[in-house]
């Protein structure tokens, strides 16, 4: 896998990448791409990165970045409002378009995690997409929240981002908090986030309570339909925890796109290594749809559910 370090600008902030290249890439025969994009407290360094070394194997190029504000890419630390990483996604789009050495016309899409609605809301009427794929995602942002607080809780954080609205209008700023106050891990991906993430350069820096509003007004569901006739690969572990396998099904029932519901057979993470049997059944899975979806686009895909 060839790498190369490169950098363009979102809205103003300056987004460190890496474009992944198989052997053989050139301007004369250029490939089909695909954007992984990293969930919350990712990187490109990690799973976008695990993502590309299989999917250059499989012939295509691709696009790893940074959030804005995460690793070495500009803005503001700590800051994550959804809506400016769906503005991050649309820009990457758009520098991929000006590479020589990639199909203009067979751009693709993966959202991991939190990146997963991402790359919904970021395909919403954006014709340079030829296939999105939503991996362990959460789509309905306020329904979620509840599905995983009490709701004592819940009214708490409610409170808590009053607060802080009333705080960002007199003091100019949102707070900042512990990452994960009001994004609480369960104890498999809490214990794998410290083992595997941990140590990553940039992560665990303390998240503005701003970031808890973006999620409540998240609802990627409204918009999903619009992505139609864009094919559509929903792929969740049937035992997560963390996003319940029934945002996956929501967002399924919702799309009006060719689609795929693929049930994996794990939690949120617990598989996410790259020599792991279950990553690497889903990576085939990846390239089966992305192959469909770029190089047949004049058949019909079919509806279908898979486990």
């Amino acid at each position: 896998m060839i790498e190369r370090e490169i950098y363009f600008y979102s809205e103003g902030c300056r987004l460190k990448g890496t474009l992944y290249f198989p052997e053989g890439a050139s301007a004369e025969f250029p490939r089909p791409a695909i954007i992984p994009n990293s969930g919350y407290q990712g990187f490109n360094e990690f799973y976008p990165k695990m993502f590309a070394k299989q999917l250059v194997e499989a012939g295509y190029i691709c696009l790893g970045f940074d959030y804005r504000g995460f690793a070495d890419s500009e803005g503001e630390k700590g800051k994550v409002l959804i809506e400016q990483q769906v503005e991050d996604i649309r820009n990457a789009i758009t520098f991929l378009q000006l590479q020589e050495e990639v199909d203009h016309e067979k751009i693709g899409l993966i959202g991991w995690g939190m990146g997963a609605a991402n790359v919904v809301l970021a395909t919403q009427e954006n014709e340079n997409v030829s296939a999105v794929a939503s991996l362990n995602g959460f789509y309905h942002g306020e329904r979620w929240l509840k599905t995983i607080h009490s709701y004592t809780n819940w009214r708490k954080i409610l409170e808590e981002v009053k607060a802080d609205r009333i705080h960002r209008v007199v003091e100019g700023k949102s707070q900042l908090a512990d990452p994960f106050i009001h994004y609480p891990l369960d104890p498999a991906t809490s214990d794998y986030v410290q083992k595997e993430l941990s140590s990553v350069y940039g992560f665990g820096h303390q998240t503005t309570l701003q970031f808890t509003e973006s999620i409540i007004g998240l609802n990627a569901e409204k918009v999903v339909a619009d992505l139609a006739p864009t094919p559509l690969f929903i792929g969740h572990g049937v035992d997560n925890l963390l996003h319940p396998y029934e945002e996956a099904l929501s967002l399924y029932e919702h799309a009006q796109s060719p689609k795929k519901l693929y049930t994996i057979q794990g939690q949120h993470n617990d598989f996410m290594f790259s020599d792991h049997p279950v990553f690497l059944q889903l990576m085939h899975e990846l390239v089966q749809f992305f192959q469909q979806a770029f190089h047949e686009q004049e058949a019909p895909l079919y509806e279908e559910k898979l486990s």
